[in-house]
């Protein structure tokens, strides 16, 4: 059995404490984390998706920079622009807010999709391109974008090629009756997690994620959920980049609840974060997701 580090469980337990009764969101998004992935969180106003990122760079010692985007917003305000310097008869480059460990691109689809893709690089390759020159970006790197729903005004789509790079999409909605009234009576003095986790110990811990145990019968069940997807008429079938993200999250899941191994339930966990908003827009999505899991038999090859 994998013994999860004392540090790491402390930090997931100051998470689940700040975010009242919203333990399976905090979860997923630390599995989004240590799988190395992206996040998309799509929510009302005052959910607590900023709070989250906040709190996610502080757990882990990362620095932390939010963007809010609007309709105005340029490309170059993201990555960073080259100005001409007097003195030295030079160009020099000058960061954007990309160039941090943890990037909260918040209302990511009131941008222009023009700026919306300045993040497809980053979020691929971890590093940006302007000017004919390449820069590479802090690693970690760990983009959370959070999005309206697409009904309210002022909003565009993100295309499908951008969405793809998202390994998980998670709504946190509204607490419980009991948690709300837990976060009335503590107020808003609650101060950010601490931790002695460092840049390094996050890049060890998604380094021992990637090592988890996993059977070749569990990938025929993951393989065998990503070609259902493929099969089904009306929704986009899922990609082989799809496919390394949903290991990825499997396994940074099982990792989170000390486990050696990945296993069907470990897939089951997270199918869903991982896969809907690939398969469909809205509820759409969800509701393909959970087909699929009922469609396909998780122990055919297990027996």
């Amino acid at each position: 059995m994998n013994q999860i580090d004392p540090r790491l469980q402390a930090v997931c337990q100051q998470l689940e404490q700040q975010l009242l009764g919203k333990t399976q969101a905090v979860r997923l998004a630390l599995s989004c984390l240590l799988a190395g992935g992206h996040l998309l969180i799509e929510d009302l106003p005052g959910a607590g998706k900023t709070s989250l990122a906040k709190w996610l760079a502080a757990g882990f010692g990362m620095s932390f920079q939010r963007i809010q985007f609007t309709s105005d917003l340029l490309p170059a305000d993201i990555i960073g622009v080259s100005v001409f310097e007097q003195d030295s008869q030079q160009f020099r480059f000058h960061p954007g807010p990309i160039f941090n460990h943890l990037v909260l691109a918040d209302e990511l689809n009131r941008a222009s999709p023009r700026t919306q893709s300045a993040l497809l690089e980053a979020m691929e390759e971890q590093q940006v391109s302007t000017d004919g020159q390449r820069y590479p970006l802090a690693a970690p790197f760990f983009v959370i974008a959070t999005q309206n729903p697409r009904e309210q005004l002022g909003t565009f789509d993100l295309p499908e090629s951008q969405l793809d790079r998202f390994a998980m999409r998670l709504s946190i909605g509204f607490p419980d009756l009991d948690s709300e009234m837990a976060m009335l009576k503590r107020g808003s003095t609650e101060s950010a997690p601490q931790s002695s986790l460092d840049m390094q110990d996050v890049l060890a811990l998604q380094q021992q994620v990637q090592h988890l145990h996993c059977s070749d019968a569990l990938l025929a069940y993951l393989l065998r959920l990503i070609h259902r997807s493929r099969e089904l008429e009306g929704l986009n079938p899922l990609s082989p980049r799809c496919s390394l993200s949903l290991l990825s999250c499997a396994k940074a899941w099982a990792f989170l609840h000390n486990k050696g191994h990945v296993s069907p339930e470990d897939l089951q966990a997270v199918f869903v974060a991982v896969s809907a908003h690939r398969l469909g827009r809205g509820d759409s999505g969800e509701a393909y997701a959970k087909q699929i899991l009922a469609d396909v038999d998780p122990y055919q090859d297990l027996a």
